[in-house]
């Protein structure tokens, strides 16, 4: 039975994500082990830090951890523009990587925008 959180959109897309980039780092030739560590650790931890702010139970700790995860989707961005430059990845493959980053940057802000939204409801209740 999967977690709570495994079922979100977010979470499933930003899985999708780093075993997009896991594949394709595989195949950089040796020499750039410092790019492929630094962007597959960026993109792992988009999910990581998902999983563990679903596990918070202080609002602002979840708050915090869904931001951890937003850094790490904007890191992605100049690691990939950096592959790009080398010849490392294709251009398209360079777009569609953006977009996808892009997507998981929007989903987590909107995951932190519900948090906001519920707090400010749980206080005009009062």
């Amino acid at each position: 039975m999967p977690v709570l959180f495994e079922k979100l959109d977010v979470y499933q897309k930003a899985v999708d994500l780093a075993e997009s980039i896991s594949k394709l780092t595989d195949a950089f030739p040796k020499g750039n082990y410092y790019l492929i560590d630094q962007l597959n650790r960026a993109a792992l931890s988009i999910s990581a830090n998902l999983a563990e702010g679903n596990g918070r139970w202080h609002e602002n700790d979840r708050k915090q951890c869904f931001y951890i995860a937003r850094g790490s989707a904007q890191e992605c961005v100049p690691l990939i523009e950096f592959c790009k430059r080398k010849s490392l990845i294709h251009p398209k493959q360079h777009e569609d990587l953006k977009n996808a980053i892009d997507a998981v940057i929007k989903m987590i802000y909107g995951l932190v925008k519900g948090l906001d939204k519920r707090k400010s409801e749980l206080e005009n209740k009062d």
